[in-house]
């Protein structure tokens, strides 16, 4: 199962960017985009590349639902 996280670009440059997801920050591939790209930008990431820019809205939706998956699967884990 694959899975593409919404991050923001924070920093660009020509094919390359930075992206923020959840305060860790990582070096992402720009080639893939048919669109251009600017800083605040949210686009989902997947093994490295930038593949779809999302709107603003969107992203947070998906983050707030993957948040909400994390929580369950913390409280899951420590009541084992």
């Amino acid at each position: 199962m694959c899975l593409a996280i919404p991050s923001r670009i924070i920093e660009k440059e020509q094919f390359r960017a930075v992206v923020d997801v959840y305060g860790a920050r990582r070096e992402i591939n720009l080639m893939l985009m048919s669109e251009e790209v600017k800083l605040g930008d949210y686009v989902l990431v997947h093994a490295g590349f930038a593949i779809q820019k999302v709107d603003q809205e969107a992203a947070h939706e998906a983050l707030n639902v993957i948040s909400l998956i994390l929580e369950d699967v913390k409280q899951e884990m420590s009541e084992e």
